[in-house]
């Protein structure tokens, strides 16, 4: 019999027994990292409010990152169950279609999503940390939070705002053992990035922006992810972690 991944990691890599939140584990990247951290022994809840029928692994908790009581409560309920809270990943979030960009109400619920519900689970998760004195809160950017993209203003202003919100709040919260960054996903594979995805000739373009001349996939995300929470990242917070095919440092 073969060890687990998370009996043969060295001890400073290694997130067995954390206990983490995913919030949009339901598909896509927040599927992925949810599974993936579970694989690697952590304890996880995943957040969404909808999951498919397939296995998935952890914790699956039906919720709505938008429903400010709801998400606030489950937090404490799962420090009530486990005692603790070592990890969470704001990772849900929203994209609004072309055709409604500008408008008031998508800026609006855009915002709502993106920003002001991490905003909230990351102080609510934050002060539930500070009882034990350490903890790591991973926030799902976007090369959009950096970059100008066409048709997606409210998106991008949402994740540039979240971005900004990681960096304050790490200082915030430093001095309590809490470290807190943000994960920023190049193009991946997603429902969310299908449209670009299905036509070919964007497909394309988007491939020789990398520098790995490749998509990302939900998997490559885990890894990062997992870093981030770990001993391994004890000193670090405050970053912007590009996992991005090599997009955001290519020039020419």
């Amino acid at each position: 019999m073969t060890d687990s991944p998370a009996s043969t990691a060295p001890p400073v890599f290694s997130i067995a027994g954390r206990v983490v939140m995913v919030t949009g584990a339901g598909r896509g990247i927040g599927h992925a990292i949810a599974t993936g951290l579970a694989r690697l022994g952590a304890i996880v809840y995943g957040m969404d409010v909808e999951f498919t029928d397939r296995e998935n692994g952890f914790k699956a908790i039906h919720g709505d990152v938008g429903d400010e009581d709801a998400s606030d409560q489950l937090l404490s309920e799962i420090v009530s169950i486990d005692g603790r809270l070592d990890g969470l990943v704001n990772n849900a979030g929203i994209s609004p279609p072309p055709d409604d960009c500008y408008s008031r109400a998508t800026f609006e619920r855009t915002l709502e999503i993106n920003t002001l519900a991490p905003l909230r689970l990351s102080w609510t998760a934050a002060e539930l940390m500070k009882r034990h004195g350490s903890g790591s809160i991973v926030n799902l950017t976007s090369l959009g939070a950096q970059f100008g993209f066409p048709d997606n203003p409210a998106y991008q202003a949402s994740k540039a705002a979240l971005r900004q919100i990681t960096k304050a709040m790490a200082v915030d919260y430093g001095r309590y053992g809490i470290r807190i960054n943000s994960l920023c996903p190049g193009y991946v594979v997603t429902a969310m990035t299908k449209r670009s995805w299905d036509d070919e000739d964007l497909r394309r373009a988007r491939s020789q922006r990398m520098i790995l001349g490749r998509w990302g996939e939900p998997q490559d995300l885990i890894g990062p992810c997992a870093f981030l929470l770990s001993d391994a990242a004890n000193y670090i917070t405050g970053i912007d972690l590009a996992v991005d095919g090599g997009w955001s440092a290519k020039g020419i």
